[in-house]
């Protein structure tokens, strides 16, 4: 009884915040459809910009899971638009054919294909245990100071981030190693050890989020929406060279943030070293799957990092390839089965309908049309780069605190965030590396544990009260704030990114 007492009252609070959730959303939606159409805006306009802001409340207050929200969103335009005037003739209806197919575009985006090709990348991982091996081996090397073990943290949250195409995945991967580290060394799972040890896991795969193109998925929904309105290609080795050092130095920065802010009970703990060879031990020597998926995620990086230098074929393609190498028979080493249990599938389908939402917001004009009013109501127009740039940023971090996803805020932001850099008049403003710079804000989920999946991730082990992860992420996101703003002032303007 007193079991049920507990759980009775979390879950009715939570339907109760489901159910008001949507309740605000549908409200929403049905009051800007309502609303007197704005001169310049076409009637299907008004429709996605209310369908818009039904999905960022949904999103926001997780009134239903995001697969669910998904196909809501897709029903949404199909209807709403297919009901409402043609856009290249408003006296007759669109049709729900040709709005489902809008609804629907996403899914044969490039970016669709590079993001699905990156979850059969990292199930291939988990199943042969190669990212395991790898960070056992990068923090074998480093001793057992705890200042060492937590440099490795953030060091292996790096390398995994060029092989393991997602931040989940890569997180998930490192929890169990830190946990068994944490036990094994006989150390408190709530001690400061352990929490430093935890919030560095996820919080140094966010800061790389930023720095690898491949890395997480909503960079490749910026960088669709740069091909499909900007009509520029960003390579791997571009997004690396122009991103990176910022991830390089917030890595450093957030090693000294956790060792002052959260510095551990001891300076080196009894053993450690033995500990992580033991586990390293266990594993074995490197099976053939191991070895297979090596080669080919060292062949596939080189094509990344090559591409448009050596050879033009795009990162999407390449990863396709090599994804099918990874499930043929004999070549392989996995089949259907073993990789289709281990995908996001609701996550993959979140993120196609989030290329579509963005999309339809520009096919209907929805996006320059606001776009248009937020730089005439800010006055943005001759804003210099560096000012519009901490503008957008302050706006993104922002918004973030509200948003679970960074899939979510980067289909519903990035397609605004270029419409307004094209209303821009400043001369000589770099509309491509602008929006670039943007996308490296959606990234910035480091305040609350529910901004990200891969600080849930962390958080559920109860190694830490969100409190402290409040406590770090504050600090380390006005420093990555202020970062944006002298890199765009520096090496960024030097690249050509901000003109």
């Amino acid at each position: 009884m007193a079991e049920s007492k507990a759980v009775t009252p979390v879950e009715g609070v939570s339907g109760r915040t489901e159910i008001l959730g949507l309740g605000v959303a549908l409200a929403a939606l049905v009051a800007i459809i309502l609303l007197p159409l704005p001169a310049g805006l076409h009637p299907a306009g008004l429709r996605m910009m209310a369908i818009m802001v039904f999905a960022v409340i949904i999103w926001m207050t997780e009134a239903v899971p995001y697969a669910v929200s998904a196909a809501v969103i897709v029903s949404l335009i199909a209807l709403a638009l297919g009901l409402g005037p043609a856009l290249a003739d408003p006296t007759k209806l669109m049709g729900s054919s040709k709005a489902l197919g809008m609804a629907l575009s996403g899914f044969s985006n490039t970016a669709f294909a590079l993001v699905a090709g990156a979850m059969f990348i990292s199930a291939a991982m988990m199943i042969t245990g190669l990212d395991k091996r790898i960070a056992l081996v990068i923090l074998s090397r480093l001793g057992a100071r705890t200042g060492r073990v937590l440099a490795g943290v953030i060091f292996t949250g790096f390398a995994l981030s060029f092989l393991v195409p997602s931040t989940t995945a890569r997180v998930s991967c490192m929890v169990p190693i830190v946990m068994g580290i944490i036990v094994a060394f006989g150390v408190d799972r709530r001690s400061r050890f352990a929490a430093v040890l935890m919030i560095a896991t996820a919080q140094a795969d966010s800061l790389w989020n930023v720095g690898i193109k491949t890395a997480a998925a909503q960079n490749m929904i910026a960088v669709s929406f740069i091909e499909k309105q900007l009509h520029y290609s960003v390579s791997w080795l571009e997004w690396f060279v122009a991103a990176a050092p910022f991830s390089a130095v917030m890595s450093v920065i957030l090693y000294f943030l956790l060792m002052k802010l959260l510095p551990p009970e001891v300076d080196e703990i009894e053993g450690g070293k033995a500990t992580i060879a033991a586990k390293l031990a266990e594993l074995g020597p490197m099976t053939a799957g191991e070895k297979k998926l090596l080669t080919i995620s060292l062949i596939l990086l080189c094509f990344w990092t090559t591409e448009k230098v050596l050879h033009d074929f795009d990162t999407s393609t390449t990863t396709m390839v090599a994804i099918t190498l990874m499930l043929v028979p004999r070549i392989g080493v996995m089949d259907w089965k073993d990789a289709q249990a281990r995908i996001g599938w609701g996550t993959l389908i979140l993120f196609g309908v989030g290329i579509s939402l963005g999309q339809c917001l520009l096919d209907t004009g929805a996006a320059s049309w606001m776009a248009k009013y937020i730089v005439a109501t800010f006055g943005m127009e001759n804003f210099p780069a560096i000012g519009i740039v901490a503008v957008l940023a302050l706006f993104l971090i922002v918004v973030h605190l509200g948003f679970a996803s960074a899939t979510g805020l980067a289909a519903a932001m990035i397609p605004i965030i270029i419409a307004v850099l094209q209303s821009i008049k400043t001369p000589g403003i770099n509309i491509v590396g602008m929006t670039m710079i943007a996308q490296y804000v959606v990234s910035f989920g480091f305040i609350l544990p529910v901004n990200a999946p891969q600080n849930m991730v962390v958080y559920c082990t109860e190694t830490f009260q969100s409190k402290d992860f409040i406590r770090t992420g504050i600090p380390l996101t006005i420093i990555a704030y202020i970062m944006i703003l002298v890199m765009s002032a520096t090496y960024w303007r030097w690249l050509g990114l901000t003109g």
